[in-house]
């Protein structure tokens, strides 16, 4: 996640430079996202706000933008070196193992973010640093945590994607080979659910039909 400081006239904007005014003039990107699960199946997730709303906060996996000419698994190896500190080799991430559009605020933009999930393992006891994260990102990150699916659904804050925890739990003994597509999510627009997860729409798979707005491969 980066920001610049802000522009003057038309077309400025506080997102970082690998945000771009989409057909529709949403501000999009395609990113990069790590589900980073330990011995113990529990996920590594960053906490982290808006600076226009520093009393809401959610959890959300590692990762962000691709930058031009990076593949989405050099992208998401360096997310795990830039924003957790730790150095994994691209024959330790599997997948994508998930698809998802996401639309949300943020800077007081609206923008959407195409993303991509790996998964990769790492053993109990590793524990991330924050020793990469800019000035920026300090001003919107606020931690990392290791969370069993347990934890992450009975906890009072929001995560994204909303259908995570069941996903981990779907990628505890290993991924089977199938890349699951949310489709498009509204971000700010879920509910939080009885089970504490916001929303949750079905997850669709590569051989079930595609809707109207499933990511394509």
């Amino acid at each position: 996640m980066t920001a610049q400081q802000p522009g003057s006239g038309p077309g400025t904007t506080n997102l970082g430079d690998d945000w771009s005014v989409g057909p529709d003039g949403l501000r999009e990107r395609r990113a990069a996202r790590v589900i980073l699960l330990d011995d113990a199946g529990r996920v590594l997730l960053v906490r982290g706000h808006d600076v226009d709303q520093p009393e809401r906060s959610w959890w959300f996996t590692i990762g962000g933008g691709v930058d031009p000419g990076e593949s989405e698994l050099d992208a998401a190896l360096r997310e795990l070196r830039e924003e957790a500190g730790l150095e994994l080799e691209a024959a330790d991430l599997v997948g994508p193992v998930l698809t998802r559009a996401g639309i949300f605020h943020f800077y007081a933009e609206t923008c959407r973010q195409d993303e991509v999930f790996f998964m990769a393992r790492v053993p109990d006891g590793v524990e991330p640093n924050d020793r990469g994260w800019t000035a920026i990102e300090r001003d919107v990150l606020d931690e990392m945590r290791w969370l069993s699916t347990d934890e992450l659904r009975t906890q009072p804050l929001e995560f994204f994607p909303t259908a995570l925890a069941d996903v981990v739990d779907s990628l505890r003994d290993g991924w089977d080979g199938t890349v699951r597509h949310l489709g498009t999510e509204h971000d700010d627009e879920h509910e939080r659910g009885t089970s504490g997860v916001r929303g949750g729409g079905d997850v669709k798979h590569d051989d079930e039909p595609s809707g109207p707005e499933e990511l394509a491969e």
